[in-house]
């Protein structure tokens, strides 16, 4: 069996986030293979998720809406953010100068033992601590 990907979360977003149809699609697609166990996500993503569509998003969800995305998304693998994954994150700021909170994803993703990022905020084909990077939007 293949390493998982590690989905960040404007992945989540964009799969219920019909203002952007193209996006929506691969992020749908996405979300399904993770729902069959083959990627996990980390609790900052999750969060993240969370603010967005309660506060940020375009279509702002609605509480009860968004209790039925997160039970949708209950199968997904989660790696919780523990003071190993930050002490990674601030190593990942200082090694490749990206975000604190990008680093957070970065370490979890090495955490789990992925393979692949989904996401659309780090540069496609870098890796971080042996973890690649693929834009599925691009």
């Amino acid at each position: 069996m293949s390493a998982p990907d590690f989905l960040d979360s404007n992945v989540l977003i964009y799969a219920y986030d019909a203002s952007a149809p193209r996006k929506q699609t691969a992020a749908q697609n996405l979300v399904r293979q993770a729902l069959l166990g083959n990627s996990i996500i980390s609790s900052q993503v999750l969060a993240e998720f969370c603010a967005t569509l309660l506060h940020r998003a375009s279509q702002k969800m609605s509480l009860d809406a968004l209790s039925e995305a997160l039970d949708t998304l209950l199968p997904i693998r989660v790696i919780a953010t523990d003071a190993e994954i930050v002490r990674r994150a601030v190593h990942a700021n200082k090694s490749y100068g990206i975000h604190f909170y990008d680093g957070l994803i970065v370490a979890s993703a090495e955490k789990a033992g992925c393979q692949r990022i989904w996401s659309e905020d780090l540069n496609p084909g870098q890796q971080y601590f042996g973890v690649t990077v693929a834009n599925p939007f691009a």
